[in-house]
């Protein structure tokens, strides 16, 4: 099954109860990600990755380190997406089959790189934005993505950073910003929360 942009956007609801033992297969799983990678970043630099625990044994050891949260044990998938720090070195590499599409030149992927070198470089608090900006923005399309496939979402921070990274073995470079819990939601006759009205969000210029 497959909905709309707009149908997705507005019936999107973040799910805390998932339908237990209902895998996803390893297929599925990869075309969420390929979806959520089409994410914006700046420069390109894709400044993300993801972690799809979908083993008893995973999520077990997630759910120890998300205050034993049960949604993280029942869904069929929950996925660690964790920011980049340094995004700008492996850049040339990234661009290159843009510049071999002739999506872009390679003048403008040298401009590129030497702008994301020039701002990136030395500045950590910069570095460590913008991977939340990138892993934020692809969460976001990640969970977008799992509606569109008649899939259910939850969006969790309340997991301890440190003892995910050690268990799962990311590198020093890498911040696990967020879990994307995936499934066949438990109750799927939920109705989206009412938002606050645009006169106080919205302001014209």
């Amino acid at each position: 099954m497959t909905i709309s942009v707009l149908d997705a956007i507005t019936s999107r609801v973040s799910i805390n109860r998932f339908q237990p033992d209902r895998p996803l297969e390893d297929q599925t799983i990869a075309e969420l990600v390929r979806q959520a990678t089409k994410a914006p970043s700046a420069y390109n630099m894709q400044n993300w990755r993801f972690i799809a625990v979908r083993t008893q044994e995973g999520k077990e050891k997630l759910k120890d380190a998300a205050f034993a949260q049960q949604k993280i044990a029942d869904a069929s998938v929950a996925f660690i997406v964790c920011g980049s720090l340094a995004a700008y070195r492996p850049l040339p590499a990234i661009l290159m089959p843009s510049v071999e599409a002739k999506i872009m030149t390679q003048r403008t992927a040298d401009a590129w790189l030497s702008q994301a070198i020039t701002s990136h470089e030395n500045d950590l608090i910069l570095q460590r934005d913008e991977a939340v900006r990138s892993a934020s923005l692809a969460a976001m399309t990640l969970m977008l993505a799992a509606q569109g496939m008649g899939l259910g979402s939850c969006p969790m921070v309340g997991f301890n950073p440190q003892e995910v990274g050690e268990v799962f073995g990311l590198s020093d470079n890498e911040l696990p910003l967020m879990i994307v819990a995936v499934g066949y939601p438990e109750d799927d006759c939920l109705t989206q929360k009412i938002r606050r009205p645009l006169s106080e969000v919205l302001s014209f210029v």
